[in-house]
């Protein structure tokens, strides 16, 4: 089988660490199933985007949903990173870290009343707006609070981003944002929203893109609406590209932030404003890892279970996306041989799997296995199905 080693997670004598740290090291203290995770790959995948786009006025907005863990949030917001939340829930926790509020967007198709009262209040930076019945809303709550909400509107580009259909949110046929000609048509209009200040224009065209191409399309097709907005006097502060960027899971082929850049950069200069980024997959995924322990393996009808302590609970997306997180073992034994297995949890649905015919080193009860690439979607997604405890979370600093 192949083995995923990377500067954060790799084997030394045959065995698997987080930095510096030994995995075997961490189980004896946290059981399994576990997430643990690397914090110089946070920092590292941070300064990596930001240095790229060092040529123009830019703030990276750390994607919440994607990892919610309070010292995750709080190390970016020490770096100087903004916070794209999502829910009442995501802005409490950017709030309880610390993180001014100038410095957070509350994003969302479906935001409650109380939600954008706690966002108006709470003065945010920026709340995103993806339909004409929410920008009433908006408008309606800030003037029973004698505020001024700052707004930008979620425009559907149109765009296909060549993704899974779950995680595509740009074409038409999509429930996010707005048309390009609604958009427009209420930016016009300022006096029926006396109590909103038009700051931004945003999009998000989807989740885990793997080449630039769509956002070059799609940033060329808002740019158009930029400036149409501005030649008719409404000068927006804020461009913002929202996240999507591609990571690899299982050789696919991606782009670097030096890429991105470089393809995005001369057109984001000629529109002279602040343009946000919304990254969140790319920040987080391959900086944790799911570690598992083996409960039994059998063989039925020349068919190879390996059932582990890990479930469909505690990591979803191989079961709802088909999505592949490669596993290795945390101790590589070259005596044993590879065979393909699926990779199963104890939970009562034929959809528990976090691999299916996968090719792994042969496992026996007690060995421990690590689920790769899984620090995002997958404890903010973890849940307490059949009644069980949710995993808990390591953060390795461990690099002298």
């Amino acid at each position: 089988m192949n083995y995923f080693n990377s500067e954060y997670f790799t084997y030394n004598n045959n065995e698997l660490f987080c930095e510096n740290i030994s995995l075997k090291d961490i189980l004896k203290d946290s059981g399994t199933p576990v997430y643990i995770y690397s914090k110089k790959y946070f920092i590292d995948r941070f300064n990596e985007l930001d240095s790229a786009f060092k040529e123009i006025d830019h703030t990276i907005f750390y994607a919440v949903k994607s990892n919610f863990n309070l010292s995750v949030i709080k190390i970016f917001a020490d770096m100087g990173s903004g916070l794209d939340v999502n829910s009442e829930g995501e802005l409490l926790r950017a709030l309880k870290v610390g993180v001014s509020t100038d410095k957070i967007i509350f994003s969302g198709v479906g935001k409650t009343s109380s939600e954008i009262k706690l966002a108006v209040e709470n003065d945010l930076l920026m709340i995103k707006a993806e339909s004409e019945e929410e920008l009433i809303l908006i408008n309606e709550i800030a003037f029973s609070l004698n505020m001024t909400a700052r707004v930008g509107i979620r425009v559907n580009p149109d765009v296909d981003p060549k993704t899974h259909p779950y995680i595509s949110t740009g074409l038409a046929e999509n429930k996010f944002g707005i048309d390009v000609a609604s958009a427009i048509k209420l930016y016009s209009q300022k006096d029926r929203f006396k109590n909103i200040e038009y700051t931004g224009i945003d999009m998000h065209i989807g989740s885990q893109i793997t080449t630039v191409e769509p956002f070059v399309s799609a940033v060329e097709k808002l740019s158009k609406v930029f400036f149409m907005l501005k030649s008719e006097g409404i000068n927006l502060k804020h461009f913002d590209l929202g996240g999507g960027i591609g990571v690899e899971y299982h050789n696919e082929k991606t782009f670097s932030a030096h890429e991105f850049a470089e393809a995005l950069i001369p057109v984001l200069k000629k529109l002279d404003c602040k343009v946000f980024f919304e990254p969140g997959r790319y920040l987080s995924a391959n900086a944790g890892i799911l570690v598992a322990q083996v409960l039994y393996t059998k063989l039925n009808n020349k068919k190879n279970f390996i059932i582990v302590d890990a479930a469909m609970n505690d990591l979803i997306r191989p079961s709802i996306y088909g999505a592949y997180h490669h596993i290795q073992p945390v101790q590589i034994n070259y005596n044993s041989k590879d065979i393909t297995a699926d990779v199963v949890g104890p939970v009562c649905e034929s959809g528990d799997f976090l691999a299916k015919n996968r090719n792994i080193q042969e496992s026996k009860r007690g060995d421990y296995l690590a689920v790769m690439s899984a620090g995002a979607y997958g404890m903010v997604m973890a849940s307490n199905y059949n009644t069980r405890r949710r995993p808990p979370e390591i953060l390795v600093e461990g690099f002298n």
